[in-house]
């Protein structure tokens, strides 16, 4: 026999709080409204996003990328670290669709959690707004889906994915790469969003706290640091050396080892001299604690190079230049050379 309950339920009474979703709407808007940008033709509060391909592009080509932040938001959890989390996200979908040449255009996310709380989720959002504006995009749209029994008490997860457009002629593909061509690398602010299930390992092992002195900062504030956008540097060293720059890599998981030969034709290994960078102290310190071998440092984490550009060599001068003034740390990393049989993509010696 089914007992009936005593009144009548509603959805508050199941865990979800309508009244929290739209408080958090309210939130959201002027932070969206912040990073409008032209060819937004419909935004946040409906159905669906609207925006028109831009009408400089003689033959449009969109290219798009979605991913998530990974276990980072485990240390977000547990150090209660919520604003920069938003640029992470951001970071990793732009940085992705900007080494074709790309200029994102617009950036739509996906918060989930178990029961809404509309701080965190504005700080979150707050952050995401912040790195659309450092990649010049649009937040235009996004989902909050509160879903009791789905996430602990406190926790949740994020996703997105953005959309950019580039000219048919100008996509970079890595085709035109040959022997004697540049290896620049520009700096990361720190490890990004990748490898931190090890870094974690790391911090668990060596009993490292967040309040810890790490070099003058608290070590929660080198680790949480956000993903560093590379779009606007990039497509000013793009605009202005069109030729000479020939293929772009994101140092996400995979590491140097892994990303760079994503741009390699079969025949072609990139060679990266060690000295040519210093291994910033976060790096340094995750290699000692966890007594990590070189070449899994190489493939777990970008060890200070966030974004590879491989250039002509007799405008690699110039290049770095344009991104030295575009605010870019930029590195002389090695050269592109002929590829031996079995030998690997990308060598570091």
């Amino acid at each position: 026999m089914t007992n009936k309950v005593s009144h009548s339920l509603t959805y508050r009474d199941a865990g979800v709080d309508i009244d929290a979703g739209d408080a958090l709407v309210d939130r959201i808007k002027p932070l969206a409204a912040s990073t409008m940008r032209p060819g937004v033709m419909a935004g946040i509060g409906g159905f669906g996003a609207l925006f028109e391909v831009p009408k400089h592009l003689k033959e449009p080509v969109l290219v798009s990328g979605t991913d998530g932040v990974g276990t980072k938001l485990r240390l977000a959890f547990e150090w209660n670290r919520h604003d920069t989390v938003g640029i992470d996200l951001v970071a990793m979908s732009v940085n992705d669709i900007l080494v074709q040449g790309a200029e994102p255009l617009y950036f739509l996310d996906y918060f989930a959690c178990g029961k809404l709380s509309v701080d965190t989720a504005a700080a979150v959002v707050g952050g995401i707004a912040r790195g659309c504006e450092l990649a010049g995009c649009a937040l235009i749209g996004g989902e909050t889906a509160e879903m009791p029994g789905m996430y602990p008490d406190g926790e949740y997860d994020l996703a997105g994915f953005a959309v950019g457009a580039v000219e048919k002629s100008e996509i970079i593909d890595g085709k035109s790469i040959q022997p004697g061509d540049v290896v620049l690398g520009l700096a990361s602010s720190g490890a990004h969003s990748n490898g931190y299930s090890l870094l974690r390992k790391i911090i668990e092992t060596t009993g490292a706290k967040p309040t810890d002195d790490f070099h003058g900062r608290p070590l929660v504030d080198v680790v949480m640091a956000p993903t560093r956008i590379y779009v606007k540097s990039a497509l000013a060293a793009i605009k202005q050396h069109a030729s000479a720059v020939k293929g772009l890599a994101h140092i996400t998981g995979g590491g140097l080892l892994d990303n760079v030969p994503r741009i390699l034709q079969a025949g072609l290994a990139a060679r990266l001299y060690r000295e040519a960078w210093e291994m910033p102290a976060l790096f340094r310190w995750l290699q000692e604690g966890g007594r990590v071998a070189d070449e899994e440092m190489y493939r777990v984490f970008n060890c200070g190079i966030g974004m590879v550009v491989v250039v002509a060599a007799d405008q690699a001068h110039a290049v770095a230049a344009t991104l030295n003034e575009n605010g870019e740390q930029v590195f002389r990393l090695g050269e592109i050379v002929e590829r031996a049989p079995e030998e690997a993509q990308t060598v570091v010696v």
